[in-house]
């Protein structure tokens, strides 16, 4: 590649200002005259983060009184609006006289080709065209705009006209129509111009949605000790163990070490689980009869709505349960219920209120609340983000023998997720759509997503066959709310880079309007000085296995949850925002994050080569005058600690002109996206277990083992300097120390990583 041709694609995988007309305008008057807008407009500022975009509505809500058919004695009807080249039918109802629709249908202002409005009623017919009933004519100059937020339209009957508008027939239909914007609540349920082609159930996946995660808890089960087990072999003693299960995880103690009828175990089994809970917690006894047998002592079925739920580290009261024997057959189930010394089992359980439950990598946080409400903290600002449109997407399926690409983007910050609407075979589309979140944490990362709509039926056909096609990803933004300037909007095109086996790979660009407004700045500086997650996460932690296995538990129930909404949010979409890989090895990603750490030593590194260019006398003039500032400080000693400080200020007023005027985004060379060979990209995108040749395998296996002896090494220097983690107890605390929360807090560039 030439260098021309590298430095223009460095270009397009940078950040672009961009210029949109944001703020609605509004003619006064609120109608539409011969004479077309009235030029005076005012601005207002309920939606000014989007591009106006006009519609304009019909609501549908009803007929009565329509004539029967004079052959079957009966009616189908259904409403068919007509405007230009564009039509939109309701539903049919069979043999009813007085149907009730209740739906709007929006026609783009750009695309409108008429000055008439049609809305005919029609009965439908099994065989041959459907019938004429009747139609409304309404004059395009006299619909009247709505300005939010005044109140909707009030709809109103209309008597039905013959084919030729001359006389009145029987029956009449309900409707309003007027012009409004993509502001109106009417605008996420209307049947848009822009997916006409979309049939069937597809209809219903186009739509604009906002979504809200599970409540998620940790259950804590203490499973302290057992008494009186009664092993199916009575000549022998058990060695038990205690297998949990909640939904679909499982879990289980430790074997006992001894065999015994009274075990103790004394072990922490952690779950998630949502509300409202739908699942209970199963729990059996097992003893471990062979190496490849166990046998089912007894079990116990727990709601989960029955545990404490605790706010802090509190002890919780343990409380001993009778286990139902486990056998076989009607006769043995009868037994059960007979009352004899049973066998019980000891158990603390709690949900945990106290910690947050991890569903995305702590990397790109979104949100660090703990479950309780009640320990939730005053929110101090507010998110704003306008999702404008994208750019040069490429195409993502063929339709029809061409390229095409049906495009949404979804939002996810905290536990509000938002979709907009899809738009039908574009490559530029555009949403214009505002969404507002609570913001309770400036180090926190909002993440955006573009997908490609592969379940919209009609003529497109999914390669697996069914309805099992995913959507494709086309690409991802994140933004770290504290690299934003309060009160600022920031209007950027944001480049979609994606890494795929062959290479890295733009697929387009993402137009974004965005505005963080702090609420209180006092709280918000003091917030820097708070551990980033709540207290209970450094009182007493969890293992690192814990955390990545309760995380991907965590986010397959958010998947599940929203998965059944309507329109789903899909699973693939769920862990592409996640992060839900982001744990797996990358030989890309460590050489990034050496080199990250090795930048972050490059100010020391060339402090010592200043130095000894000073000590060599490589610039007599500049080695003169450190000897003669040196000779000062030695006399006068008490100027020593401000000319540090006048130093250390006079760099940050320089390096504060500087400043990055814009946020941060995906880097590729920060992220060694454009350096990377291609086995370390066969190797990052390969299946976990491997699904590649032994030899293969071998080499990188012989590749890892040199690079973790020299993490090795590196590691063995540091704990030789690690005197500072020798101190004193009285000088440790369990909470991280301030300085710690502050640097921690401070952007980090990691969410700037492919």
């Amino acid at each position: 590649m030439s260098s021309t041709a590298a430095a223009s694609q460095k270009e397009e995988y940078k950040l672009k200002d961009t210029k949109p007309q944001l703020g609605e305008r509004w003619p006064h008057g609120g109608i539409r005259g011969g004479g077309g807008w009235i030029s005076s407009e005012r601005a207002t500022s309920t939606y000014d983060l989007v591009e106006q975009m006009f519609y304009l509505y019909v609501r549908v809500v009803k007929a009565k009184d329509l004539p029967p058919n004079p052959v079957t004695g009966t009616i189908d009807p259904y409403v068919e609006v007509k405007l230009g080249n564009y039509k939109g039918k309701t539903q049919h109802f069979e043999k009813k006289p007085n149907p009730e629709w209740h739906q709007v249908f929006a026609f783009s202002k750009d695309k409108i080709q008429s000055s008439v409005l049609e809305v005919f009623v029609r009965d439908r017919e099994m065989v041959g065209r459907d019938d004429y009933i009747g139609r409304v004519i309404f004059d395009m100059n006299e619909v009247p705009t709505r300005v939010p937020p005044d109140s909707p339209l009030a709809p109103q009957w209309y008597r039905l006209e013959d084919r030729r508008g001359e006389s009145k027939v029987r029956g009449e239909v309900m409707l309003a129509v007027w012009m409004g914007t993509q502001a109106d609540e009417a605008f996420p349920e209307a049947w848009h111009t822009d997916a006409s082609s979309v049939q069937g159930e597809g209809v219903f996946s186009i739509r604009s949605k906002v979504y809200v995660s599970p409540k998620l808890w940790y259950l804590r089960v203490n499973v302290i000790e057992a008494q009186d087990l009664e092993p199916h072999d009575k000549s022998q003693l058990p060695q038990a163990f205690v297998k949990a299960q909640v939904g679909n995880q499982i879990l289980k103690t430790k074997l006992c070490p001894e065999k015994t009828t009274n075990p103790m175990w004394n072990e922490d089994l952690v779950f998630v689980a949502a509300e409202p809970f739908e699942e209970k917690l199963y729990l059996t006894v097992e003893n471990k009869v062979s190496a490849a047998k166990d046998e089912v002592i007894g079990r116990l079925i727990l709601p989960l709505n029955i545990f404490e739920r605790r706010l802090d580290h509190r002890a919780v009261h343990s409380k001993w349960f009778n286990l139902e024997k486990f056998g076989f057959g009607a006769l043995e189930g009868d037994k059960r219920h007979e009352l004899k010394f049973s066998t019980r089992i000891h158990l603390r359980v709690c949900l945990e209120g106290g910690y947050h439950v991890l569903d995305e990598s702590t990397m790109y946080i979104s949100d660090q609340r703990p479950t309780a409400r009640q320990l939730w903290k005053n929110p101090i600002g507010i998110l704003e983000v306008g999702i404008l449109s994208a750019q040069g997407l490429q195409p993502m399926k063929t339709k029809d023998g061409k390229g095409t690409t049906d495009a949404y983007c979804v939002a996810k910050y905290g536990q509000k997720w938002v979709r907009t609407r899809t738009i039908i075979e574009s490559f530029n589309p555009k949403w214009n759509e505002q969404y507002t979140w609570e913001v309770y944490d400036p180090c926190t990362v909002i993440t955006l997503g573009v997908f490609d709509n592969c379940h919209l039926g009609g003529s497109e056909k999914p390669a697996s066959g069914g309805g099992g096609k995913n959507d494709s990803r086309i690409g991802k933004v994140r933004i770290r709310l504290s690299t934003l300037e309060t009160d600022k909007i920031y209007t950027h095109s944001y480049p979609l880079l994606v890494l795929q086996p062959s290479g890295l790979k733009k697929m387009g660009e993402l137009q974004l309007a965005v505005r963080f407004t702090c609420l209180s700045l006092a709280h918000m500086i003091y917030l820097y000085w708070q551990p980033l997650l709540p207290k209970m996460h450094y009182l007493h932690p969890f293992t690192v296995n814990q955390l990545d296995s309760l995380r991907y538990q965590a986010m397959n129930i958010v998947a599940v949850r929203l998965g059944r909404a309507e329109p789903p949010l899909r699973k693939e979409v769920v862990e592409y925002m996640l992060d839900v890989d982001s744990h797996m090895w990358s030989m890309r990603r460590s050489k990034a994050n050496f080199f990250r750490i090795v930048s972050l030593f490059s100010g020391l590194i060339a402090m010592s080569k200043w130095l000894g260019e000073v000590c060599y006398w490589k610039n007599p003039v500049t080695t003169i005058l450190v000897h003669v500032l040196f000779f000062i400080l030695i006399c006068y000693p008490e100027l020593i600690l401000p000319t540090m400080f006048l130093y250390m200020f006079l760099i940050g007023i320089w390096n504060y002109r500087y400043r990055p005027r814009h946020p941060p985004h995906m880097d590729t060379k920060l992220s060694w996206a454009e350096v990377a060979n291609p086995d370390e990209l066969n190797e990052e995108f390969d299946t976990f277990p491997t699904s590649k040749p032994q030899d293969v395998v071998r080499m990188r296996y012989d590749r890892l083992r040199s690079v973790a002896g020299r993490i090795q090494t590196v590691v063995g220097d540091m704990a030789t300097q690690g005197l500072f983690w020798l101190r004193h107890p009285r000088f440790r605390s369990k909470l991280p120390s301030v300085p710690s929360n502050f640097f921690r807090r401070l952007p980090s560039r990691a969410d700037s990583m492919l």
